[in-house]
């Protein structure tokens, strides 16, 4: 099922007591992990990536509530989990319907969840990234919450800035509540750095053209952001040229608005229309794959992220 589908039955109160979350915003899984386990007195037990311990899990869902509370388990991984693993804990929650269980997966090779637990009671969900509207309402509804005066235009400006993530612009609205004051687009430029898309553009660009990058990184992680977001950034605009090239080969020329699902100024298009362009598929593939190994080692390890950015740039120069 879609987003959609899941806030009817929140809204009428017929939800499942098990959840497989999935799909291209981090951001919704998120928030729906939270929402349906936002339960008064319950017994919550959380792993994390590679802290998964399956008996652990086994025995929390297993045990009863000595006081009668719910017990909860919530799996946020960005690899799989077994599937006999996830049948085993939506079983267990069919048996006792004082059991919550929710999987939220961040990793890109979800498609096929999609009809994986159809025969189970389970809530599958897929959550795409929001669209421009609905992010615009999220940074808006967050602002009313944390009582931050901040009219639309500069929610827009704000979400451009961070090249349309969500959770870092609310986060940037939670800073903004020590202002006391209506915040201005000229307070987000002088408050806010973040992954702005002509930015992004030069850092990457320079990757591409194989050319030295480390000011620009060092300027990047010297304003609080960390490497990881940095390759998954890359990893995006890489998709987005890929897109592009796909596009150009089977049409001729780039439309901006099937291409992204949004309108892009001419300027913007021809370059990235020009850039994609550079490239064949099967360097596309190689780059992907240096990006998401990249990424893997810096969850994975304790290592110097910042040189295996520099790795990555080393590896490319080879394309």
């Amino acid at each position: 099922m879609y987003k959609s589908e899941l806030d009817k039955h929140i809204q009428n109160k017929s939800l499942s007591n098990s959840f497989v979350f999935f799909g291209e915003s981090s951001f919704f899984i998120d928030v729906y992990t939270k929402t349906v386990t936002d339960i008064e007195d319950a017994s919550i037990l959380s792993f994390y990536h590679d802290e998964y311990d399956f008996n652990s899990a086994k025995a929390h869902l297993s045990q009863g509530s000595l006081f009668g509370d719910r017990n909860v388990l919530i799996l946020k991984s960005e690899k799989k989990v077994p599937k006999k693993d996830i049948d085993f804990f939506i079983e267990l929650c069919e048996k006792n319907p004082d059991n919550i269980f929710v999987y939220a997966y961040y990793g890109a090779d979800h498609k096929d969840y999609a009809k994986a637990f159809a025969k189970k009671s389970t809530m599958d969900v897929r959550f795409f990234h929001p669209k421009d509207f609905e992010a615009q309402s999220i940074v808006s509804q967050i602002a009313k919450e944390k009582q931050v005066s901040i009219d639309n235009y500069s929610i827009i400006h704000l979400l451009q800035i961070h090249n349309g993530d969500v959770a870092l612009a609310c986060n940037e609205i939670e800073k903004f509540t020590i202002l006391g004051r209506a915040i201005t687009t000229k307070d987000i430029d002088n408050l806010v750095f973040g992954l702005a898309e002509i930015n992004l553009d030069d850092f990457i660009k320079k990757i591409l053209n194989k050319k030295d990058f480390k000011e620009d990184l060092n300027n990047i992680l010297e304003h609080g952001e960390d490497e990881i977001r940095v390759i998954t950034a890359i990893t995006s605009y890489i998709t987005q040229l890929y897109m592009f090239n796909i596009y150009i080969r089977v049409k001729g020329a780039p439309n901006a608005l099937e291409i992204l699902g949004y309108p892009a100024p001419p300027q913007i298009v021809e370059q990235k229309a020009a850039l994609s362009l550079k490239f064949k598929p099967n360097i596309y593939a190689k780059l992907h794959e240096l990006l998401l190994s990249s990424e893997l080692k810096m969850k994975s390890s304790n290592v110097d992220k910042s040189a295996i950015v520099e790795r990555y740039h080393k590896e490319t120069k080879d394309f």
